[in-house]
């Protein structure tokens, strides 16, 4: 494989990845990933829009290639791309870019292999990311993985990194449903 130097992949959807030397589609989430995923996508939206930092969006599709290694599709649940590294009209004019994004935000899924996460952790970072989280719905938790090391944040941290100045989220809020109306309080179980 050494003269191959892109891995390419039909547009499916969900959409197909490169993992660990194989397509895997991405999972139709269920309510708690596509929870959590929206909050963190909404709330790093947000700040980017105010901050004027840079663009967010859900399952965008980057190409990416760790040096020396072949260029291969990813798909965050939730990525953002500075104009630091990537100016406005560039960005405009590029639907798959060729570069990392600063932040790439997995959710995962009870299905997802550690093997395979690992592996998209690795290639996230050796690409250029500056960070690369990891929401684990069921167990309420936010691990962050950067190139000098890992931490986790358990519900009662918040999320606020280097690469995201003035952005702050509270982990609880990724699992929180918004509240029903008071009128169906009473009825739930």
């Amino acid at each position: 494989m050494a003269h191959l130097r892109e891995i390419t992949l039909p547009e499916t959807k969900p959409a197909l990845e490169w993992v660990n030397g194989r397509a895997l589609q991405k999972v139709s989430p269920k309510r708690r990933h596509a929870l959590a995923q929206t909050k963190f996508a909404v709330a790093l939206d947000s700040w980017a829009c105010s901050a004027r930092a840079g663009m967010v969006g859900t399952e965008w599709r980057f190409r990416l290639a760790p040096p020396d290694e072949v260029r291969r599709p990813l798909v965050p649940d939730v990525a953002f791309l500075s104009y630091a590294r990537m100016p406005y009209a560039a960005q405009l004019e590029t639907e798959v870019p060729d570069i990392a994004p600063d932040i790439a935000v997995e959710i995962l899924s009870p299905g997802d292999r550690a093997a395979d996460v690992a592996e998209k952790v690795r290639v996230y970072l050796a690409s250029g990311s500056a960070v690369v989280i990891l929401v684990d719905p069921n167990s309420q938790t936010v691990m962050i993985h950067e190139p000098s090391g890992t931490w986790s944040l358990g519900a009662d941290d918040v999320f606020e990194h280097v690469a995201l100045p003035g952005f702050y989220l509270a982990v609880v809020d990724l699992f929180t449903p918004p509240p029903p109306p008071i009128s169906q309080i009473s009825s739930i179980p």
